[in-house]
């Protein structure tokens, strides 16, 4: 069974970072694409940035720059160091992984395993 646990979400003024964790078991993330996505109150869940298994990363356009996607094999863990935050990046932010080794679009239907997420917020 795979199970993915976020950490690292917390209160961080605008203009600070946070790096979040995604530990992994029951699937080994570097075979396979996986993702951050998050989700604002009261809006759709969006992609946030995504990896193939070969190394590929694709970045949403509102954290070019600010976020950074990185992994650790040996402990099958991903991480999501996020830079220079602002209020709108508040969401709560979750770890996916998909059935497949790269996707074409990033989107939650290409996803198969989730975490229950971790809450970012960010204070003006």
């Amino acid at each position: 069974q795979v199970q993915l646990v976020e950490s690292g979400g917390g209160l961080v003024q605008a203009g600070g970072s946070l790096r979040l964790s995604c530990a992994a078991s029951g699937r080994t993330f570097s075979r396979y694409a996986m993702a951050w996505f998050r989700q604002a109150p009261g809006k759709e869940r969006e992609f946030v940035v995504g990896r193939w298994s070969g190394g590929n990363t694709y970045y949403a356009d509102s954290v070019k720059g600010r976020f950074t996607i990185s992994t650790d094999n040996a402990q099958n863990t991903v991480y999501l160091q996020m830079n220079s935050l602002k209020p709108e990046d508040t969401a709560v932010y979750y770890c996916a992984v998909s059935p497949y080794g790269a996707v074409t679009r990033w989107y939650a239907g290409t996803m198969d395993y989730w975490g229950k997420g971790t809450l970012v917020t960010v204070s003006s």
